[in-house]
């Protein structure tokens, strides 16, 4: 018995020193690998929401718009719209999200596709959509709607869907007295993110366990000056998530699209080529803001057909979609992001066998016909072709497949087997099943699924 008892604690301490520790140094960060489960996630939602949201003009930077930079169309609105003392602070108590509804933001999120969210539970302005401790007086809790935002989103995510929980946290704060201290001394002081940065996100972390935690704003200061590598030692060691959670590479100045977890490089980035790093393409289906803008007009919306192209791309390309909606103060996502996401799940409930748990293959893009994007599940020896374009001569040619007569097999997702030839010099011609539009597996994009070829 007391040999057993030896062999079981021997066993335990062998567990225990098999996790890999992580050093407060980029090597030693950069080292670990990505939880699988985010590469086979591919799609994500960003949630831009906070006191931007209630004035919903230009852009969720519109402090900064109007008070620093001053620009005129900014400064023009106010002064038509607002009494002359009033200040951006004035517009909390008006964040009042008495529309919100967490299972109802889940239930959209859900039927989109996703298999992620990210919620900004503090942007650049400070202010936190939970009760922080740090933000006296500038925070969900205390002024507007008087609620834990971030609670409640997390508890209906997990509640009633199986999406994992992100959340965006920006290091910097654009009017923070002590980040102007720090800045003012070079940031040779660091006493902003020793009170405020910091202590925030460890409590994010500890509070919700979010899977993904998506940083921002550095403010032009150095990874050192916010102790990022000694904090990410922390969150991939001993955190309550360290197994699964997933970061970026905005975590200093210097340290994007280099270091971290996976690159974003730039928003809306979209390389259409190949990277050797896993990243993500955050963008906008408001091409011109993150925040909700009341004055945007339809033809600033992306359409299905972009959208499904900007997914279809990215993914091929390796990357991960990360689409932004801005829900109203009230608390309320508005039709025209709903329909979109909606229309992205119609699309993904057919062809998401060529998207999710998918890798890229040898070829991005196809070197004969144009606007087809090539995916591929090597475990089941299957090839991907997401045609942007349907064909009007009843055929399509793919160059980039080697194929075999006899082994190779051709299926149009949604609908079935296809015939094709052998086309010279490679590749091959698929000749498309004539179709009415009620017949049609989708409608905005088609995808070929290839076995037995290579």
């Amino acid at each position: 018995m007391g040999r057993l008892s030896l062999v079981l604690l021997l066993s335990m301490l062998l567990i225990g020193t098999s996790r890999t520790k992580y050093e407060p140094t980029w090597e030693s960060i950069d080292s670990r690998p990505l939880p699988p489960w985010y590469d086979q996630a591919k799609v994500g939602i960003f949630i831009h929401w906070g006191v931007f949201s209630v004035p919903s003009f230009g852009s969720e930077w519109f402090w900064w718009y109007w008070q620093k930079q001053k620009l005129k169309p900014y400064v023009d609105f106010m002064q038509r719209n607002y009494p002359p003392d009033f200040k951006y602070q004035d517009f909390a108590p008006q964040f009042t999200a008495e529309f919100f509804d967490a299972k109802e933001w889940t239930d959209i999120f859900a039927s989109s596709g996703a298999k992620y969210i990210v919620l900004t539970t503090k942007h650049h302005e400070g202010y936190t959509l939970w009760g922080s401790k740090n933000s006296w007086n500038w925070n969900a809790v205390e002024v507007g709607p008087k609620r834990d935002l971030v609670e409640e989103m997390a508890s209906a995510l997990r509640a009633n869907s199986d999406l994992r929980l992100g959340l965006y946290h920006s290091l910097f704060e654009w009017f923070n007295p002590l980040f102007e201290q720090d800045a003012a001394s070079v940031f040779t002081t660091n006493f902003f993110p020793t009170s405020k940065t910091l202590p925030e996100l460890y409590e994010l972390i500890v509070k919700y366990k979010p899977e993904v935690l998506w940083s921002d704003g550095d403010g032009d200061a150095p990874d050192k000056y916010w102790n990022s590598t000694g904090f990410l030692a922390w969150l991939y060691n001993d955190s309550p998530v360290r197994d699964t959670v997933v970061t970026n590479d905005r975590w200093g100045a210097g340290s994007i699209c280099t270091h971290g977890g996976f690159y974003t490089c730039a928003d809306r980035y979209q390389p259409g080529h190949l990277l050797k790093h896993k990243w993500e393409n955050c963008m906008t289906i408001d091409t011109k803001s993150w925040g909700y803008r009341r004055n945007a007009p339809l033809s600033d919306y992306l359409t299905i057909e972009q959208l499904v192209a900007t997914l279809v791309e990215t993914v091929s390309c390796g990357g991960n979609l990360l689409m932004n909606v801005g829900p109203t103060h009230d608390g309320r996502i508005a039709p025209i992001f709903e329909e979109r996401l909606r229309q992205m799940g119609q699309w993904l409930k057919v062809n998401g066998e060529a998207i999710y748990n998918t890798t890229a293959w040898r070829a991005q893009n196809d070197s004969v016909t144009p606007h087809i994007w090539y995916t591929s599940r090597p475990q089941e020896k299957a090839i991907f072709a997401i045609l942007l374009e349907w064909p009007n001569n009843g055929s399509v040619i793919l160059g980039e497949p080697v194929v075999t007569q006899g082994q190779t097999q051709v299926m149009l997702l949604g609908h079935g087997s296809l015939k094709w030839e052998p086309v010279k010099p490679s590749g091959l011609e698929v000749v498309l099943p004539q179709l009415s539009f009620s017949q049609m597996p989708c409608q905005w994009a088609w995808t070929l699924k290839l076995t037995g070829a290579t």
